[in-house]
């Protein structure tokens, strides 16, 4: 950890924990008609998507994503792009990959997917959403609002907390993104953007604490 990052005390520890398990869904990866690598800053989105199409859970993937201010020094020529030549040097053949490279938030990765997949002639029934371990829970809530008649999966790298925190190196910013992530979901159906989620009692007061202690530079005007 470099000096101009904030190390997390033991309590902050723990509510970042509570939120982290929140944002997972829990869900069983299981076959599907197709998946949606979702584009991100998270390279381990393609390589979790690529294990899962290994294991043969489903024929046909898409990767969604264009660049945003965090990705583009990352990724030049699109998240989708650079998610897309991963999972190929994974061995993913490239006919099972289909690309859409322009989306710039969850709603679009959902929307122009589907646009993608329908023009391939693929109307899927069910689908696994694979997401950064945090975004789980918004990419699904999102999905279920803009594409009520599928049924959704949720998946993501199987990390501890602690080997996320590792993995960035970064423990501010990934608190700031686990709690710029639940403000998301609890805001998001008031905008229409995605359907409610309950939040429980103890995960709220643990957002709240976080926020009061200064974890907020992920945090949008609500």
């Amino acid at each position: 950890m470099s000096d101009n990052q904030q190390a997390i005390t033991e309590d902050q520890w723990h509510q970042a924990k509570s939120i982290w398990d929140y944002h997972q869904m829990h869900h069983e990866a299981r076959p599907v008609d197709v998946a949606i690598g979702l584009g991100s800053h998270d390279l381990g989105v393609a390589t979790r998507t690529a294990e899962l199409y290994h294991a043969g859970l489903f024929p046909t993937l898409v990767f969604t994503g264009g660049n945003s201010p965090t990705t583009a020094e990352v990724f030049p020529r699109g998240e989708a792009v650079h998610f897309r030549e991963h999972a190929i040097d994974l061995d993913v053949p490239t006919a099972a990959i289909l690309l859409e490279p322009h989306a710039a938030n969850t709603g679009q990765n959902i929307t122009l997917a589907r646009e993608v997949l329908a023009d391939a002639g693929i109307t899927p029934t069910t689908v696994l959403l694979v997401s950064k371990p945090y975004m789980e829970r918004r990419s699904y809530a999102t999905a279920r609002k803009l594409w009520s008649e599928v049924e959704i999966v949720c998946a993501s790298e199987t990390l501890e907390f602690d080997d996320y925190l590792k993995s960035i190196g970064d423990e501010k910013l990934v608190v700031d993104m686990l709690v710029g992530d639940l403000q998301r979901v609890i805001e998001y159906p008031k905008l229409g953007f995605a359907i409610e989620q309950e939040v429980p009692e103890d995960v709220h007061a643990a957002y709240e604490s976080l926020i009061r202690d200064g974890f907020t530079s992920r945090l949008i005007a609500s």
